[in-house]
């Protein structure tokens, strides 16, 4: 049963960083794309940043300069790099990877289960 379990959540001040990690597990054939999401009260889930396996990486423009996404392919992993945190910044982040479980499945998209990241002003 594929598992995607995020790490790294907290709260921090204005300024400070933080580092989301994501690993993805249970029977999984192949990875295509990985990404971050996040979303606030009353907001709308937002995609914060994308990868695909060849590693092109694009990102919301509220994160832009100052967010960072990588993957390890080998560890079916996927990091956020997150620098001069904002208190607008302050959302459940979810990681997500679209994958497939064997060479004949469809791709499909799975989600983890979210972690809490609090920016203070």
């Amino acid at each position: 049963q594929v598992q995607l379990v995020e790490s790294g959540g907290g709260l921090v001040q204005t300024g400070g960083s933080l580092r989301l990690s994501c690993a993805a597990s249970g029977g999984i054939f192949s990875i295509n794309a990985m990404g971050w999401y996040r979303q606030a009260p009353g907001k709308q889930r937002e995609r914060v940043a994308h990868i695909t396996s060849g590693g092109s990486a694009n990102y919301a423009d509220s994160v832009k300069g100052r967010f960072t996404i990588s993957r390890d392919n080998a560890k079916n992993m996927v990091s956020l790099q997150m620098n001069s945190l904002k208190p607008e910044d302050t959302a459940v982040y979810y990681c997500n990877a679209v994958l497939r479980i064997g060479p004949l499945n469809h791709d499909y998209e799975y989600w983890g289960q979210g972690t809490q990241v609090t920016v203070s002003s």
